[in-house]
Formats: C-alpha cells, sequence, structure tokens
C-alpha cells in the first residue's frame, strides 16, 4: 500500500469539500429533512412553499434537502443556518409556516422562537441541543450526521471528516484493523450481539482468493425504521464502513442488500456510490493504492427471513431464501461458496468511528460487555416517537420517560416491546434494567435490531402476544416442523383466548411448545418466535386467566369479549353523530329519542366511539358482564 498517496489524495479531497462548504455556510441555509419520514409528513409541500418565498424575496438562500434528525413526532422538520444567528430547528412546519419564516426571519431578523424546537450550537438565546430533553440523554455516533448533511452531496460528508477513517486504515495492515474490531468490543447490531471482531477475523483467515462482504439492510420488523433511516441520511457511512471491512478481510467484491420497500434508501446509496467511485474511494486502486474493491445493490422481495444470513445468501444466488444448517458459516463458506463477512447497517456505520477515534473512546461509552450505543426506532404510545441514539446501560425507564417524554393522554404505563416482532414484553418493574445484550436477555427479550414500541393500558397482552405471533408465523419459511406447525398452534390458542374460547390448559401447552419450538427452530426467526408469547405469560399471566375464565379483557381490546354502549345519562337528544357513522345501521333512536345499538348487528368497528362528541363520550366499550349490568340497570 503506498499510504503517502493515499493520505495526500483523501487530503486534497477533504480540503476542497471544507472550502466548498465554508462558501457555503457564508450565506443562509435552509435544511428540509427529506427522508421518508419527512415525506409521509408533507415536507415536499413545505419544501415547495420555502423555495417559492425565498425566489420571491430574493434572497440569497440555499434550501437543502437532508436526512431524518430523529425528531418523527415533529416533522416536517426545517433548520436554518443565518449568519449572525444560531442554526434553529423548527418543527410541523407546514406550508403557511414555511411562508412565515421567511417573511419574519430571513428577511426582518426575527427568529420566531416560539416555533422552534432546538438550537443546534450555543447561543444567548434559545436551549442548545445538549440541553433539549433528548439530547441530554443521548450519545449520537452513528446519527450525528443525520439530518444535518446532504447525503447526495458527497463534499458534505467528507467536510465531516467522513473516509478519514478509510485513508487512516490504508496506513496499517489488515490484521492491525481486525485487532482494532476485536479490541472494541463492537457487537454486531443486527440483533445476535455476535462479536463483529470474531466474524472478520474468522473471514480473514479463510483460505481463498475470492471473498465477498455484505451489508444486511433487510430491514423488516414491524414498526423499525434505524437502518432506512440512516441509508437515506447518511449512506457514506455505511459505504466506508464496508470498504474498510472489505481490506481487512481481504474482499475485492460487496454488496448491499436492501429490501426494495425502500425505494428512497436504494436511489440515495445508488448516489453515493456513483459519487464514491468519481472521487476515487470506490472501484480501481483506491486513493491510488494497490487495493481494489467495488459495491452493489442487491434488492431483496421482503420477505422478514431474508435477514438471516444464510437465507439472504440464498435469496441472492437466485434460489429460495431460507434458512440453512450451520457451520459452515458464511464467514468460511456463503456466498457463492466463498468466504462471506456479513454486517448489519448500525455494525458497519460504526467501524469508521472506531478507526478513526480509537478503541479506547469507543470502550469508554457504554458497558463493560456492550461498549458504545444502542440506536431505537421509539414507537407506540410514547409523547415523542422517533430515532433515538443512547449509550448502553441506559435504563429503559430513561430512554421512555426522559428521552420518550413517557405516555401521552395521562394513560398509564403497561409494557415495552423490544427486540422487534421476536422480542418480548416487559412490564413496569422490568424498567430499570439496563439496555444492554445480556440483561434483555436474562429478562426474556433481546436487543434485536432496535425496534421498541411502548404500550399503555387500553393495550391487551394477549392480543398483542397474538398480533407479533401472527406476523412471525406468515413470514415463516416452513422449512422447520417446529416453527411451521408450533407457531401455527400456538397462533391458534392465542386466537381462542381472546375470542373467550381458551382453557387453562392452554397456557401450559403455550408455555411448553414455546420452549420447544425455541429448541427446535434451525434460524433465529423460530428460536425467537415465542418470546412476545413466553413474556407476557411471564409478566401479565392474569390477564390470560381472566379472557378465560372471566371471558373479559381487561383492556377492552379483544372485539369478541366487549360491546358497544351508549350510556342514556350522557346522550343528548338533538345529536345524531353516532348514527351516520354506523356502517351497519346498528344505532336506532329510541322513543325516548336517545340512541341506542342493537347489538345483533354491531360489527364492533369502532366508528360510533370516534363518532362522538367529546362533550357527550356517551359510547363506551363494555365487557358482556358489563353489558348485561347496563341492560339491567336500564330496565330498572
Amino acid at each position: 500500500m503506498s499510504s503517502d498517496k493515499s493520505a495526500e489524495k483523501y487530503l486534497n479531497l477533504k480540503t476542497k469539500a471544507k472550502e466548498k462548504m465554508e462558501s457555503l455556510n457564508e450565506k443562509t441555509v435552509v435544511m428540509v429533512g427529506a427522508a421518508t419520514c419527512g415525506k409521509a409528513a408533507g415536507v415536499i409541500d413545505t419544501r415547495e412553499a420555502l423555495k417559492d418565498e425565498i425566489e420571491k424575496k430574493g434572497i440569497d438562500a440555499q434550501v437543502v434537502e437532508v436526512g431524518c434528525m430523529g425528531f418523527c413526532y415533529a416533522e416536517p422538520i426545517v433548520v436554518i443556518s443565518k449568519p449572525g444567528f444560531p442554526s434553529l430547528c423548527y418543527g410541523s412546519v407546514d406550508e403557511g409556516l414555511a411562508v412565515r419564516l421567511v417573511e419574519d426571519y430571513l428577511v426582518n431578523d426575527d427568529p420566531c422562537f416560539e416555533y422552534a424546537l432546538v438550537a443546534l450550537e450555543p447561543n444567548d438565546y434559545f436551549p442548545v441541543f445538549t440541553d433539549f430533553p433528548r439530547g441530554v440523554y443521548e450519545k449520537k455516533i452513528i446519527l450525528e450526521q443525520c439530518g444535518f448533511i446532504d447525503p447526495e452531496d458527497i463534499d458534505h460528508y467528507l467536510a465531516e471528516d467522513g473516509y478519514e477513517a478509510l485513508a487512516k486504515t490504508f496506513e496499517i495492515q489488515p490484521e492491525e484493523v481486525i485487532e482494532s474490531i476485536k479490541e472494541s468490543k463492537l457487537r454486531g447490531r443486527g440483533g445476535a450481539g455476535f462479536p463483529a471482531g470474531i466474524k472478520w477475523d474468522v473471514c480473514s483467515k479463510a483460505q481463498d482468493d475470492s471473498k465477498y462482504v455484505i451489508c444486511n439492510a433487510d430491514e423488516g420488523d414491524p414498526g423499525a425504521f434505524m437502518d432506512r433511516s440512516i441509508l437515506e441520511s447518511n449512506p457514506h457511512q455505511v459505504i466506508e464502513g464496508l470498504i474498510i471491512s472489505a481490506y481487512a478481510v481481504g474482499a475485492s467484491k460487496g454488496y448491499i442488500y436492501v429490501r426494495s420497500e425502500y425505494p428512497q434508501a436504494v436511489r440515495r446509496v445508488e448516489t453515493a456510490l456513483e459519487q464514491a467511485r468519481e472521487k476515487g474511494l470506490l472501484g480501481d486502486s483506491i486513493l491510488e493504492t494497490d487495493f481494489s474493491f467495488d459495491i452493489e445493490i442487491f434488492e431483496g422481495s421482503g420477505a422478514f427471513v431474508c435477514g438471516e444470513e444464510t437465507a439472504l445468501i440464498n435469496s441472492m444466488e437466485g434460489i429460495m431464501g431460507v434458512p440453512e444448517h450451520r457451520p459452515p458459516f458464511p464467514a468460511s463458506y456463503g456466498f457463492r461458496g466463498k468466504p462471506t463477512l456479513i454486517n448489519n447497517v448500525k455494525t458497519l456505520s460504526y467501524v469508521p468511528h472506531i478507526i478513526r477515534k480509537g478503541v479506547e473512546w469507543f470502550k469508554s461509552i457504554g458497558t463493560s460487555d456492550s461498549p458504545g450505543t444502542a440506536v431505537f426506532a421509539l414507537v407506540g404510545k410514547v409523547e415523542y416517537t422517533g430515532l433515538v441514539e443512547v449509550p448502553m446501560g441506559t435504563s429503559l425507564r430513561n430512554l421512555i420517560y426522559d428521552v420518550g417524554g413517557g405516555v401521552p393522554d395521562e394513560k398509564d404505563f403497561k409494557a415495552v416491546q423490544i427486540g422487534g416482532p421476536s422480542g418480548g414484553c416487559l412490564p413496569e418493574s422490568a424498567l430499570d434494567i439496563p439496555i444492554d445484550f445480556d440483561s434483555l436477555h436474562e429478562a426474556g427479550a433481546i436487543m434485536g435490531s432496535g425496534g421498541l414500541v411502548v404500550l399503555n393500558e387500553d393495550d391487551c397482552m394477549v392480543e398483542i402476544a397474538r398480533y407479533f405471533l401472527d406476523f412471525t408465523q406468515k413470514e415463516s419459511c416452513g422449512k422447520c416442523t417446529f416453527c411451521r406447525l408450533g407457531t401455527k398452534h400456538m397462533l391458534d390458542m392465542l386466537g381462542e383466548i381472546t375470542r373467550g374460547e381458551g382453557e387453562l390448559n392452554h397456557l401450559d401447552t403455550l408455555r411448553e411448545l414455546g420452549e420447544d419450538i425455541k429448541k427446535g427452530s434451525l434460524c433465529g426467526l423460530g428460536k425467537t418466535a415465542p418470546n412476545p408469547v413466553l413474556t407476557t405469560l411471564r409478566y401479565f399471566k392474569d390477564e390470560y386467566e381472566a379472557h378465560i375464565k372471566e371471558k373479559r379483557c381487561p383492556a377492552l381490546m379483544c372485539m369478541h369479549l366487549l360491546g358497544f354502549y351508549i350510556i342514556p345519562e350522557r346522550c343528548s337528544k338533538f345529536c345524531s353523530a353516532c348514527v351516520g357513522s354506523c356502517p351497519t345501521e346498528a344505532i336506532y333512536t329510541r322513543d325516548d329519542q336517545l340512541k341506542a345499538i342493537d347489538q345483533e348487528k354491531c360489527v364492533k368497528c369502532n366508528s360510533c366511539l370516534f363518532a362522538c362528541p367529546p362533550e357527550f363520550y356517551a359510547v363506551e366499550k363494555l365487557s358482556p358482564a358489563e353489558l348485561v349490568e347496563e341492560r339491567e340497570r336500564e330496565q330498572g
């Protein structure tokens, strides 16, 4: 390796990028969060309103599309950096507010603090991000630049020391790179938490002239969007990590396996790859060294099981995406029969930071056995939904209440479902468990790839377990008898329980069958599929018993065990909102002009509940026993 030439080549690229960014920062820059979450919230209209108004006013300002900052609850997000003022982040910016910001701030120097979420740099006027409730507890590493750089302009990444780790990598031997990853104790962020350095070491020692590296971006968990957001917001971070891994293990070809349901992520990665080739950071003789390496995108068809390494490889080879027995492991015998290193998006994203800032820096964050940070898609019944990154060892309570703002609408917290559809449901008593691979495993859950769903008092834990098991059962490839038939039997029993047809012996059968499925399944999908059922049986057994013994759903969520009833004392003779909302004409007018529901016609669609004006709140969900009591009370 000609490290001197590579260092000089990189320094030239970085210098030009910094000069470009400095000239850009001399004028006003308006950044709009245009990741998928922002576009779903209407940021395209916001962006056009900003552009039109800036042009109309003749302002020297540039509108730049960036990725996701993590404040998904406040989309559309706009960040304005104006010379002489602190950079300010504004939330829920619709077309009207966009026009006002241009007029008041860009023209008249009024920052409109009342609409700002947070400042991005120290100032005398407004709280900075580190003083923001979630900013105090977050520690951003791989999300640090997400939402602050243009993902479709490589110079933005280069100006922030991007690809510096790659240049440093070429100054040392491949085995030294692997040793750094091993010493860092970096564990795979795809779910299992396997030490990344060991996997790299095995692949590097495999005797073969042809090797592959693959980035596994097949993110399929319901409610998870971490990998998608990283690819949409900072794709070069992943690409740099993949190149470094290829150099370390001796691979000349790489792939990014991403599901085709992520069109924007695919497009932005394609753009990033093209720009990296143009800069000499990818392709032949990278940074004028003798190391050549290139990357292609492989679009998966969306099968959840293809997130498993061997199933992913089968999918890439054009055969059915089902898992294979291991060993041999892909690191020794993988894609096309060659040694293949497979790492998750987040795992690869840490690599440039570890190489650039050092092993000890990385180990100083998090816990001794799980260093670094944890990235979560925080969703469900929580105030501030979005992407968060906290140090390993942070408690679930801290994450949900301090970072996420707690449970809204004065509802009581019930559980947190962590680890995706194969994760576990943990109760309030488990909220002080530190977030790390081993502690969560002891509690019956898994870290997973980073999905975290907060549940409140209105969620039925039996139905939640049934919902997630229904997902994994449908996504099972069918290869293993335990997974194929065992999950089906469990799902059938859960269905009977939610319909009030369950028996007490179902609980022992569910527990026994769940343990057998975990032991007898081939891949991670089957081995973890029973987790939602086993953890809800462990922590919420009383809810199962209520469904079976009392034919009652305590959360009033299971439709077969409840009915909708109009409380006469609250109903108004002059309101017919519920009548028009009912699709089956089950609501009729009584002789006293109040409304009532024909239970035989009611299909329990919830329409009347939402249609009833809040000042009356006359429609309620009641269990059958409570319905009988109401009818008896009504009849005197």
